[in-house]
């Protein structure tokens, strides 16, 4: 369907590279998701980690005990939030975390009552985690840089576009629950 045959109402959505998914199927929604998920983890967390830990090659001193002892435990819980927070996304929002396949429902459920971006916190802790478990200087530069563009992100794109998107319910929804924390 091209962008002068979308509906009135999607019209908007098209013009700003948003699509709400019209996908019906779950199975099929996670498929997407999962295939969202390989994508980000090859490139946000092996192929951008190795690139930063080649530009800035320091180690930072920290204890590999320590590294592990507390890597580990963010990367587990990190993943199984990101999973919780994919599993609302596609049962309860309808979509998946692409912008041509966004929910067609916002999601407000789950790990959505506590943090309204959720699956971004837990793809942020599981960078900081790898920073963490490889005490790479360069990784932690590059955690950071991810933190604040993601943040800049999410003020910037993602939250206009969901104003636009479900009004006084997305704006009712941002007093209920904070933005990260």
């Amino acid at each position: 369907m091209g962008e002068k045959d979308a509906s009135p109402e999607r019209r908007p959505l098209l013009q700003r590279g948003i699509r709400a998914s019209t996908t019906r199927s779950t199975a099929a929604l996670w498929s997407k998701s999962l295939l969202n998920a390989l994508l980000f983890f090859a490139i946000f967390m092996v192929a951008l980690p190795r690139g930063a830990h080649w530009l800035v090659p320091l180690a930072v001193p920290i204890p590999e005990a320590l590294r592990t002892g507390l890597a580990a435990p963010l990367l587990v819980a990190a993943f199984a939030g990101w999973v919780w927070g994919l599993d609302v996304f596609s049962r309860r929002g309808r979509g998946t975390p692409f912008p041509l396949d966004a929910p067609r429902h916002l999601a407000t459920q789950g790990p959505f009552s506590r943090i309204r971006n959720p699956i971004m916190a837990a793809e942020l802790v599981m960078i900081w985690g790898v920073a963490l478990y490889l005490g790479s200087l360069g990784v932690f530069i590059y955690a950071a840089a991810m933190t604040a563009l993601a943040h800049w992100l999410v003020v910037r794109v993602e939250e206009p576009e969901l104003r636009r998107r479900f009004g006084a319910t997305y704006d009712a929804y941002c007093e209920r629950v904070p933005r990260w924390i």
